[in-house]
Order: C-alpha cells, then structure tokens, then sequence
C-alpha cells in the first residue's frame, strides 16, 4: 500500500517521463525492492521491456505484453 501510494506521488511529481519512471521501477523489480505486481498498469510494458533488455523477464511470471495490434 505505502509502495503504491509512493508511485503514485513519484509519477505526480516526474509528470510525463513515463521512460524514467519505467527505468526505476525496472531497477526496483530487479533489485527485488518491488514486486511485478506492484507497477501501476500503464507502466507494465515498459517495466517489462526494461527487464526483457537486462534478461530477467523472469520476474514479470506469467505476464504478457500487449501485441500492437
């Protein structure tokens, strides 16, 4: 719930670099700080292309990313 709420105010105060923001909580994820789970949706593909890129797709489990279609 605190993670959460801290996101939150992470996204509110970076406004809309999205990237940066996909980047830290990529890092999170991988340093085992944060859960996969735990990434608000909207950022999901970009945390996960993050940790597709460092080879630990791994720790997204069962997620799969949307196709562009």
């Amino acid at each position: 719930m605190i993670v959460r709420f801290l996101i939150h105010i992470l996204i509110k105060l970076l406004g809309d670099d999205e990237e940066l923001i996909a980047l830290l909580l990529a890092q999170r994820v991988i340093l085992d700080k944060l859960g996969f789970e735990d990434v608000p949706p909207v950022l999901k593909p970009q945390v996960y292309d993050y940790l597709l890129d460092s080879g630990v797709e791994f720790l997204a489990r069962d997620y799969q990313p949307p196709t562009g279609e």
